[in-house]
Order: structure tokens, then C-alpha cells, then sequence
């Protein structure tokens, strides 16, 4: 298992062959529900791809539309039932600032993710949050408190809407 990044989490906002990278993540999310022995249904893989169409997290109605207009169903608990599977199992997550989902770029790896969202085009891009997780860790074993999970929503403005923002090589170590 490989940790993101910080290259893989700019690739969110930089121009990149989206194919390739939603292929690898596709295929490390079938190599993890077989390690699992978990079962991708139909409309749970159709529902990882289309969260894998772009680095953007989508609201479960418009997951439904997509759904529907392909012969799934158009039943709101079509599409909650497999993102719940899709969450529950790591294979995507909840952006709870955005009331959304977006699938996960690393099913590979046990990760505390920190999203980066864009509140102009609402891209997002995913990276391991490790210091910030076991900061919080810290923090609540010094008072009795064991943290089960641990989100960083972060909101911002992409280089793509700031021009002449341009992601950071360094990165704090």
C-alpha cells in the first residue's frame, strides 16, 4: 500500500491524462474489494466510475440522474445504497461541506484524507492528512479521548480559478 502525495493531490488541479489515473484508481479499488471479499455490483462500480469522471465530488442526485438515464433505477436509494457500500468500504468519501461524494484516490492505503475544495468550480483534490490525523490523535489521548475518524475539509480557490497560483513543490516534512 502506497500513501498519496503531494504530487498526486496537485494532479487534481493540473491538466493530466484523467484516464489513466481514474484506470489505476478503478483498478486498485477491484484489487482491494477482491482482497476483501467484497462484491462491486453493477450499480456500485457504475457509481465509482461516474465519481471517477472527474476530481470533482458530485451530489447523490446527480449520481441518480446518470444511474436512471442508464437503466439502473431511479429510486433515490439505488444511488444511496451503493455510495454507502462505496463509503463504508473506503472506495469514496463523503465531503460533508459540499453534501457530496467523491470517489476515493486512494483505495490502496488506510489514510486520514484532507480534501482541497474549490468554492469557485467545486474541484477537489484528496491527500493524506497523517500529521494533522495523529496531532488529533495526540490531543485526545491527553484527555481520555480515542478519535475513530478523523476529515480535513479545506476551502479554497484551485490555480485553475487563481491564475498565477501555482502548487507548491515543498512540502513541510
Amino acid at each position: 500500500m502506497t500513501a498519496p502525495t503531494p504530487s498526486d493531490t496537485a494532479a487534481a488541479f493540473e491538466r493530466h491524462d484523467h484516464s489513466h489515473c481514474a484506470g489505476a484508481v478503478m483498478q486498485a479499488a477491484e484489487g482491494r474489494a477482491r482482497a476483501e471479499g467484497l462484491r462491486l455490483t453493477p450499480v456500485r462500480r457504475r457509481v465509482l466510475e461516474i465519481l471517477l469522471e472527474e476530481h470533482r465530488a458530485l451530489g447523490a442526485y446527480d449520481i441518480l440522474d446518470r444511474l436512471k438515464a442508464e437503466g439502473f433505477g431511479h429510486q433515490p436509494p439505488v444511488a444511496y445504497r451503493a455510495l454507502d457500500f462505496l463509503v463504508e468500504h473506503g472506495l469514496a468519501h463523503r465531503i460533508r461541506r459540499l453534501n457530496a461524494f467523491a470517489a476515493c484516490m486512494h483505495p490502496d492505503t488506510d489514510h486520514a484524507p484532507a480534501f482541497f475544495i474549490c468554492a469557485q468550480c467545486s474541484a477537489v483534490a484528496e491527500s493524506a492528512a497523517t500529521p494533522l490525523r495523529d496531532a488529533a490523535q495526540a490531543a485526545g489521548l491527553a484527555i481520555g479521548f480515542t478519535i475513530e475518524r478523523v476529515t480535513i475539509e479545506a476551502i479554497g480557490t484551485c490555480p485553475a480559478c487563481h491564475p498565477g497560483t501555482a502548487p507548491s513543490p515543498q512540502v513541510p516534512s
